[in-house]
């Protein structure tokens, strides 16, 4: 238990609130992620986070797996029973920070991006925006070797939105 303030203090409470946030979260998310959410109650101490990550592993509530963590069937089912008993505050700021994260990996989700070698050493980048429904714009570009295709993919995944309105504008005269 921390002398600090906030409204959370127990390890339990700590472990209903991770569990409120992964059941909001659409994919698994880094530790990094995970702390930035958790940590919205001045109450919580990282090392009682990193416990309470590793026990809600321990005890199957939490699965970890390349770098992510990710909520299993029987987190959701004890998490939903449970978040009522956290704090309103805490929930509000909880539920507000994990739309933000949501956000991103929803549009992340959206953006498709790999490449495959020609055997004369070339690039092809397959890049696609989707609407969540389908494609709105799939394009194969040419790139003269792998560092262009790093740099036409991150570029894709920065400005997905803009290109398409770009192309549009473009083809639209």
């Amino acid at each position: 238990m921390t002398d600090s303030f906030g409204f959370i203090h127990e390890k339990i409470d700590i472990k209903v609130l991770i569990l409120f946030i992964m059941r909001r979260l659409p994919e698994p998310v880094t530790i990094d992620v995970l702390t930035g959410l958790v940590m919205c109650d001045d109450g919580i101490g990282y090392f009682d986070f990193t416990e309470c990550i590793t026990q809600l592993v321990e005890t199957q509530h939490l699965q970890f797996e390349d770098s992510k963590y990710s909520l299993t069937a029987k987190g959701l089912h004890n998490g939903e029973i449970l978040e009522k008993n956290l704090p309103y505050s805490v929930r509000l700021e909880a539920e507000d920070a994990a739309s933000r994260i949501r956000a991103i990996q929803n549009r992340n989700a959206m953006i498709k991006t790999h490449r495959e070698i020609d055997d004369n050493g070339t690039y092809m980048v397959i890049l696609s925006l989707s609407d969540g429904v389908g494609d709105v714009v799939s394009m194969k570009l040419l790139a003269a070797n792998e560092q262009q295709a790093n740099a036409m993919e991150q570029g894709f995944r920065k400005n997905a939105e803009n290109i398409y309105h770009a192309l549009v504008e473009l083809i639209q005269g």
